[in-house]
């Protein structure tokens, strides 16, 4: 073989050995990324929820960090590629989202799969707001009714993935003795507090469900949104309201600005009565990794203690 003919096997060989090795590092890449499902939530309350009952079958990746406020939240161009790319979503619904509700309609007219947990709950049990036009969002806050949301994630996986049906209802019923479990803890502790204790104060309109289901009067500093804002005359008003129940403590908020409640206490305080910060709820997403509200159960009872033990 002449020198030119050496150069040019040399050449095939090399880009052979290359063809190889992109083959074996593609064929790896799609072992790894075939292996489970892609699913993704928006809020960390779903996020725990399909890592429940998807459990190692699936990959689970929440658009919305611990802390994060969904009301006020907007996608990102890499947020809308994750969607793209996932075999599933859920989202919460109820306006929740406030801002991504047409980016979830085009990706269901364009074929994903997509499910709004809100679709899946009782229309008599959700709490319509005083316009007559909108849905409280919050449903979370009452976990027997949180229990319809897991079916919705039991259904949406069992539809992405048959052969693992079984699998999904097992864990889903698993999971369903847990949440009665914690529908009767909440209960009991809230019983701990004779019925005038029982004055739920935060920072936002959050905790209806909670309220209706746990015999609980709830107050709201700003609306159901955080987007709206709260006025002198909200302060003004539940600072009277306050004074006049003599209420120990309000609360905070993990996914809320603390100033106005703050506010709110130095407007008591102007009043001449005392009220404590109570400590700080979870309530649009759930804890950060490594404590006890890491967990939507964690979190659930985290809220009651620290409610219950502020009030008694």
């Amino acid at each position: 073989m002449n020198r030119k003919g050496q150069k040019i096997l040399v050449v095939l060989l090399i880009i052979g050995v290359l063809i190889g090795g992109l083959t074996g590092c593609n064929n790896s890449a799609s072992e790894n990324t075939n292996d489970k499902l892609s699913v993704v939530t928006t809020t960390t309350l779903l996020a725990d929820l399909a890592k429940v009952i998807g459990g190692d079958d699936i990959n689970v990746e929440g658009l919305m960090g611990p802390g994060i406020d969904p009301h006020l939240y907007k996608a990102s161009a890499g947020d809308v590629t994750r969607m793209q790319e996932a075999d599933l979503i859920f989202y919460n619904g109820l306006h929740l989202e406030g801002k991504m509700g047409e980016i979830f309609e085009n990706l269901e007219t364009n074929g994903k799969l997509i499910f709004e947990i809100a679709k899946g709950l009782p229309k008599e049990e959700l709490i319509m707001l005083e316009d007559g036009n909108i849905h409280d969002p919050h449903v979370w806050f009452d976990v027997s009714l949180w229990k319809n949301a897991a079916k919705v994630v039991k259904d949406g996986l069992i539809e992405l993935d048959n052969t693992k049906k079984d699998i999904f209802t097992d864990r889903y019923e698993s999971y369903i003795k847990q949440l009665d479990e914690l529908h009767l803890y909440v209960k009991n502790r809230s019983l701990e507090l004779d019925e005038n204790q029982r004055v739920l104060i935060t920072a936002h309109d959050a905790f209806n469900y909670f309220g209706k289901a746990y015999g609980f009067e709830v107050k709201g500093l700003q609306g159901i949104s955080t987007a709206s804002e709260a006025g002198t005359g909200d302060v003004r008003d539940l600072a009277d309201f306050i004074v006049e129940r003599q209420i120990k403590a309000v609360f905070v908020e993990s996914s809320v600005p603390k100033k106005n409640i703050e506010a709110l206490q130095e407007a008591v305080a102007a009043r001449g009565f005392d009220v404590k910060i109570g400590g700080e709820l979870f309530s649009d997403s759930l804890g950060s990794p490594d404590t006890e509200a890491e967990t939507y159960l964690g979190t659930v009872k985290s809220n009651i203690d620290t409610i219950v033990d502020a009030l008694k």
